[in-house]
């Protein structure tokens, strides 16, 4: 298992932890979101899923990754 941090903009609410975290459940990552940081931790397994397919999933949900 891999672990990642990645910093994401335009979280604000308990919609937004369950959007990402959700979405990023459905293509078989663990991901935890802190809105006072910015922050996501995401538990994934390198073999099955790449950084760019995380960033794009969450992406994908309205948020910006940087």
């Amino acid at each position: 298992m891999q672990n990642l941090t990645l910093n994401v903009n335009g979280m604000s609410c308990q919609h937004c932890v369950n959007s990402i975290e959700g979405a990023l459940k459905q293509i078989g990552a663990d991901a935890k979101v802190n809105l006072q940081s910015g922050t996501v931790d995401v538990s994934y397994d390198e073999s099955r899923l790449t950084i760019d397919r995380i960033k794009e999933t969450i992406e994908d949900q309205g948020y910006d990754v940087k």
